[in-house]
């Protein structure tokens, strides 16, 4: 399966690599939990159009290489540090910290996430309390940092990650769905607020993505009924949420606000 992983890697970058924003180009971009998976598709992404990004992630080791790598290939040196999101001062002081550094951020994407499996009679108030921590509440308090910037700047694009997770009924991770599930009404419930300052803000909800992490789930009988679930018969990848997010964040999206996108290759 490593195998089967690396040489659609590099097709995805090749098809990436075709993908052009004009509007992107040096605006600046924070994005939660940046370092591996999906975020750091979005990362990758974003430095390709020529934006300046910043971004958090607790992945020190996979962060740094990724800066690293993004240098070496000539798409700029950008802006990372190590933060715990669970603790809501020291990610409002990042994300301060880097506009200080960079100036005010035009786009934001909530990332970061953490769908560890937990059975219902397991589940402690601490236990929910701290996925609550991780999937919830880091969005609603990087949006308030970012916003004045935004308001400084004349407008600007929140893209949120929600999940289809909770939409497909995937049993085994409750906190985490009920967690997901409230993107949708922390999107629609600034839209209008924000949307009186030329704030764009979107929800972009991915399927099965086949990550390094998820991968560790798919074996021939989950792969099966991934296959019989989806509409189209191809694995979703990384790149192909960071491709929506693109999209979200761009002038072309310039008059969609308090949606959802899923990309999940027609499973829900």
């Amino acid at each position: 399966m490593a195998g089967r992983f690396s040489a659609a890697d590099g097709a995805r970058r090749r098809l990436d690599e075709r993908v052009n924003y004009p509007s992107l180009a040096a605006k600046r971009v924070f994005v939660t939990g940046g370092g591996s998976g999906i975020g750091a598709a979005i990362v990758e992404a974003f430095a390709r159009q020529g934006s300046i990004v910043a971004f958090v992630d607790v992945a020190d080791a996979a962060s740094s290489a990724l800066i690293t790598r993004l240098e070496a290939e000539g798409l700029g040196r950008h802006w990372y540090r190590r933060c715990d999101v669970t603790d809501v001062s020291l990610l409002q002081r990042a994300i301060a910290d880097a506009a200080r550094e960079l100036g005010d951020f035009h786009v934001l994407v909530n990332n970061v996430a953490s769908d560890d499996r937990h059975p219902l009679q397991e589940v402690t108030p601490e236990y929910w309390d701290q996925r609550m921590a991780i999937n919830q509440r880091p969005a609603f308090f990087a949006i308030q940092a970012v916003v004045p910037g935004m308001q400084r700047l004349g407008g600007g694009s929140i893209v949120n990650l929600g999940s289809t997770g909770w939409q497909t009924k995937t049993a085994g991770y409750p906190a985490y769905a009920t967690a997901k599930s409230s993107v949708s009404g922390l999107t629609r419930g600034l839209a209008r607020e924000l949307g009186a300052q030329h704030i764009r803000i979107n929800v972009a909800s991915p399927g099965w993505v086949m990550t390094q992490r998820q991968l560790a789930y798919l074996d021939e009988a989950s792969e099966a009924d991934l296959m019989r679930s989806q509409c189209l018969p191809d694995k979703l990848w990384p790149e192909d949420i960071a491709a929506m997010v693109l999209f979200l964040a761009s002038d072309q999206a310039r008059a969609i606000t308090a949606q959802e996108f899923l990309v999940d290759a027609g499973w829900c």
